[in-house]
């Protein structure tokens, strides 16, 4: 029966991997195998395309209510309820609307959208919204956040903007109460940390600021600041441990037994807890495992706790098979699992800081292997910052903010005090946590192949085996690929170009054997900025820390905009631009002028055709050339300066073309087109772009110029090889099934 259960999750898990759903008839005949192996009792294997079955048919129905074709990039009147808490960022509301309804057709059961400049929208009203509708979409490196596949987890089937909206029903769910407590959270004294303690009991972290974040990410503590299942397991544990206190001390009712209201009263209070934080995945999956713990604690204690944790998971993949495409999914469990391996066969006691001391450092080395598997950073000073954070979060922080959040309802000023102090607290920790993220950021590691992943896994499991354990130092030789992964240079003379998927904007790199070329940042708007989430991490995973020099071609945010980041995130050798004043003086920039020069036989030129123009105009160009192949790189130029250009007299015959201005209408003149003759363009844009780029004139010059068209909107990131004349390879032709491709 075990080994039918562990079938049962493989054949769920395996959903996560596949590059296409089976089409149904092959699903119907799946579940009829399934269902005649169950019967003749071949337990495992039909298990395991039970398992499967019914994970691809979860996912088909979840593709099948996303947003249709037809209505990709069109604004149609929806009407729907609000859902969730709404999230207010800067001059943007963001939130869910459920059960929208068009005239115009069906619509997904769930859509996300942004309204710029809101009237304030509150949890459970009802709108009429005029949204510009798109289908679910995000940006695709080679490396990195998935938000196609985070998007259809939350099974949420399309996206939009908000162009004008009436409200026309109040506040009807809970949601609604909700969403009242938070803004009476707001009004708090809390030393300014009213959007942290939102977040620990709401489960609403849209009031804590993009550095907020990063200081969480760099000292590995942004779990305390989400409700997960270490905030709902706590609170369980502390009203278990309160009643079996009153039992031992003879203080609870002889004629009722403890134990199973000590259970009961537990895992009550968790699912309050889920409730008031709107029960999402992470909040679900933890009352699933307090309720079978607590179920294994009060009749099946002779059983091991592997036991609980394994149906937790089978039970959590069954009820919804996408949460698989989680990172935070792995990470639970895996965490979970660590610290069962970690203590569950030990002899002996440790002392309870010594047990603690361990657990910290012992988990971040465990899960390290698994981070760098899901593209995550990985804090170096994570180790010491939960020695501090966890208990002082857990023990003073948690308590002290839910109990000031239910005296509210009855003790208003009393609650006020309790959240006050539990401000105060968590104010004081991101001080110290500030402190302990000088000692370093969090680390971006190179990325690693699947088989170094995989022996770096099993090489750390025998590292942390208990004592006894034979061939411990076996782990260290396993593991090893992990810090030194293998690295893969271009070889003399060719340079290997990478343009980054980063949307509306452009980033592109060169890479030689010894040197690293940045031609622009990527874009920065309001509080996000692509130099810092795209950028940066893409460079990292593939091993490059330092910059030999940045180009950015002018000083527009969309192609400027990340320059900082980038140079606070690794060293750079030399910044030109062709408009220097527009750009940080912190990064020295230098004026782009005629230069020339050799990196292991890949040819370098740059030169400014209007040095007298501003903005796109004033655009810095790049011209690459490795082994007779060329690589032209032309920022935003406009057609006047173009025909610049041209009369210039240079050689700007190129086989490929960086294409200007992100396929405007005043740039890429036939002319210019001709004089480039490229074999091919290369296209950086943002997909549901306002800007309307590519203009279609633009895109049928093009074609009649017989020159292919490869678009980073469309194929993802796209990286070649200079000077081997192969072609370019998108992220997205790494087929998975919730990816258009």
């Amino acid at each position: 029966m075990r080994s039918g259960m562990i079938a049962f999750m493989v054949g769920l898990l395996v959903l996560r991997f596949l590059p296409t759903l089976p089409p149904g008839e092959l699903l119907v005949a799946i579940a009829l195998l399934s269902a005649a192996l169950l019967l003749t009792r071949a337990y495992p294997v039909g298990s395991f395309l039970l398992g499967l079955c019914w994970a691809c048919t979860a996912a088909q129905y979840a593709l099948d209510d996303r947003l249709v074709e037809t209505f990709d990039g069109r604004t149609l009147w929806i009407e729907g309820r609000v859902s969730g808490l709404p999230e207010k960022r800067q001059d943007s509301t963001r939130f869910l609307v459920e059960k929208a309804t068009s005239r115009r057709g069906e619509l997904p059961s769930l859509i996300r959208v942004s309204w710029r400049h809101a009237p304030e929208v509150k949890a459970g009203e009802r709108w009429r919204l005029a949204v510009e509708l798109k289908k679910p979409y995000g940006v695709v490196n080679f490396q990195g956040s998935d938000t196609e596949a985070w998007l259809l987890a939350h099974r949420i089937g399309a996206t939009g903007s908000v162009k004008a909206g009436q409200r026309i029903a109040g506040q009807q769910s809970l949601d609604a109460w909700r969403d009242r407590l938070r803004h009476r959270l707001l009004e708090v004294d809390a030393y300014g940390r009213n959007g942290g303690l939102s977040a620990l009991i709401l489960g609403d972290g849209s009031g804590l600021s993009t550095r907020d974040w990063q200081l969480l990410r760099d000292t590995g503590t942004t779990h305390l600041m989400v409700i997960s299942g270490q905030h709902i397991t706590l609170l369980a544990g502390f009203i278990f441990a309160g009643v079996a206190l009153l039992a031992r001390l003879g203080c609870w009712p002889s004629r009722l037994p403890w134990l199973p209201l000590a259970c009961v009263l537990s895992l009550s209070v968790a699912l309050s807890y889920g409730v008031l934080a709107g029960f999402d995945v992470p909040v679900r999956r933890a009352c699933v495992m307090i309720g079978l713990v607590m179920l294994w604690r009060l009749r099946f204690r002779h059983l091991n706790i592997w036991t609980p944790v394994s149906i937790a998971l089978a039970v959590v993949l069954a009820f919804d098979p996408l949460v698989s495409l989680l990172p935070g999914f792995w990470l639970s469990f895996a965490a979970v699992g660590m610290l069962i391996w970690i203590f569950g066969g030990r002899l002996g006691t440790w002392s309870p800081w010594r047990t603690w001391g361990r657990a910290q450092w012992m988990m971040a080395v465990g899960l390290a292997p698994l981070l760098m598997a899901l593209g995550l950073p990985i804090s170096i000073t994570g180790p010491l910052a939960n020695l501090i954070a966890v208990p002082w979060v857990d023990l003073l922080v948690v308590p002290a903010a839910l109990g000031g959040a239910l005296l509210l309802l009855v003790l208003p000023s009393l609650g006020m005090l309790c959240l006050s102090l539990a401000g105060g607290a968590l104010h004081l920790l991101f001080i110290v946590l500030h402190w302990i993220a000088e000692i370093a950021p969090a680390w971006q590691p190179t990325q690693a192949p699947v088989w170094a992943l995989v022996m770096g896994m099993l090489g750390l499991l025998v590292l942390l085996a208990p004592e006894g354990f034979p061939l411990r130092g076996l782990g260290l030789f396993l593991a090893a690929p992990l810090c030194w992964p293998p690295l893969y240079l271009p070889a003399p003379g060719v340079a290997t170009i990478r343009v980054l998927d980063i949307g509306q904007g452009l980033s592109v790199l060169v890479q030689t054997r010894d040197h690293v070329l940045l031609y622009d940042a990527g874009p920065k708007s309001g509080d996000f900025d692509t130099g810092e989430w795209v950028v940066v991490p893409a460079l990292k995973s593939m091993g490059i820390g330092r910059l030999d020099m940045m180009i950015l071609s002018h000083g527009d945010a969309d192609h400027a905009g990340g320059a900082l980041a980038v140079a606070q995130g690794m060293t750079v050798g030399r910044v030109l631009s062709g408009e220097p004043l527009r750009i940080p003086p912190v990064l020295g920039p230098q004026s782009c002028h005629d230069m020339r020069w050799l990196w292991n036989g890949v040819m370098f030129t740059t030169w400014q055709p209007a040095p007298d123009a501003k903005g796109n105009a004033a655009s810095c160009l790049l011209l690459v050339e490795a082994s007779g192949e060329r690589l032209f790189l032309t920022g935003d130029i406009d057609q006047q300066t173009e025909r610049r250009i041209i009369a210039s007299g240079r050689d700007i015959h190129a086989d490929w073309l960086v294409i200007p201005h992100h396929g405007s209408r005043s740039s890429s003149s036939a002319a210019f087109i001709a004089a480039v003759a490229p074999s091919a363009a290369l296209l950086s844009r943002g997909r549901y772009n306002s800007f309307g780029h590519p203009h279609p004139s633009t895109l049928a010059r093009y074609e009649a110029a017989g020159v292919r068209v490869y678009d980073t909107a469309m194929s993802g990131a796209l990286t070649f090889t200079l000077g081997k004349r192969d072609l370019p390879q998108g992220a997205r032709q790494k087929r998975y099934f919730w990816r258009e491709n």
